[in-house]
């Protein structure tokens, strides 16, 4: 009986293009919320996510912008798919819908604090929400955005856990920007370090929290 890095909740959707009323509500919620959570983190100003580092150092080498050179790194990522046979869901088309429109929303809204301890709080409490959210998403099996795709299969593949292997990511994505020029802030460094452990805790709360039959 292979186990899986994802456990079993009652949102769980029987197939990744389900439209099963709860698990898209979930999905949609939870997807929302990482968009804000990335949100906050924008707004504290204490640095970009790893991964936006990572898209502004390779637009320091190359003509396109910083959202070209996003499109670009997650076009190479979801080619990763192909080896590993990951299966695209619903929630990969909503992942890049949704996230985008609640960080649109959230930085319209909320201001940036004036005191650096203000900025702090805002930006960790971004961070833990993205992780809390993501957990949520990730285990309404509907599919997964292009880098937690690869996560979810590296995690089950190599029986890793999942917070290592998404801090793991988070660090390269971090480093590698930075060492291409990229802006690294406090933001980032603390992103890079806690999401994982965030995304992982919650993931072990709902695997204790609901009986697991893995199939």
């Amino acid at each position: 009986m292979k186990k899986t890095p994802i456990p079993i909740v009652p949102w769980r959707a029987p197939k990744l293009w389900s439209l099963r009323p709860y698990s898209l509500w979930v999905s949609v919620l939870s997807l929302f919320g990482f968009g804000i959570g990335d949100g906050l983190l924008l707004q504290s100003q204490l640095g970009n996510s790893p991964w936006t580092i990572f898209a502004e150092g390779v637009s320091l080498h190359t003509p396109l912008s910083v959202g070209g050179a996003s499109v670009l790194i997650s076009a190479v990522i979801l080619l990763l798919w192909l080896p590993l046979r990951i299966k695209p869901g619903l929630n990969t088309i909503l992942n890049a819908l949704l996230i985008a429109a609640a960080i649109d929303l959230t930085r319209y809204i909320v201001p940036t604090p004036e005191l650096l301890w203000q900025q702090v709080v805002l930006g960790v409490f971004g961070i833990v929400l993205a992780g809390v959210c993501g957990a949520f998403y990730l285990s309404a099996n509907m599919g997964a955005g292009p880098r937690d795709g690869v996560m979810v299969v590296l995690s089950a593949r190599y029986h890793w856990q999942v917070s290592h292997v998404r801090t793991g990511i988070e660090i390269f994505a971090c480093l590698s920007g930075w060492m291409m020029g990229g802006n690294l802030g406090l933001g980032t460094v603390l992103f890079a370090l806690l999401i994982g452990p965030v995304l992982g805790q919650t993931l072990n709360w709902f695997s204790k929290r609901y009986p697991q039959n893995h199939e």
